[in-house]
């Protein structure tokens, strides 16, 4: 690899929205946490099943406001998708 591409590639985190990240890097450029590796399908799998917002924190040792942030992210994605009835 050369320096150049290892540099692009090392710049590539983004904050696509206000507390998520993506990264090539990090856990194949799946949405993530902020300055974890938590990615956000995981935190959403969690509330799912059953586990209070407090719960998934503690486990994951996460703040309240970033799971907020990944609930925020998912319900802007879902706002935005459109749906094609046949």
């Amino acid at each position: 690899m050369t320096a150049a591409l290892e540099k692009l590639i090392i710049n590539c985190m983004k904050e696509i929205a206000p507390g998520i990240v993506v990264d090539p890097k990090i856990r194949f450029g799946k949405p993530v946490i902020k300055g974890t590796r938590v990615p956000v399908d995981l935190i959403l799998g969690k509330i799912a099943g059953g586990m209070t917002i407090d719960e998934v924190a503690k486990e994951y040792d996460l703040k309240k406001k970033q799971i907020l942030d990944a609930l925020r992210y998912a319900a802007q994605l879902i706002k935005k998708e459109n749906l094609i009835y046949v």
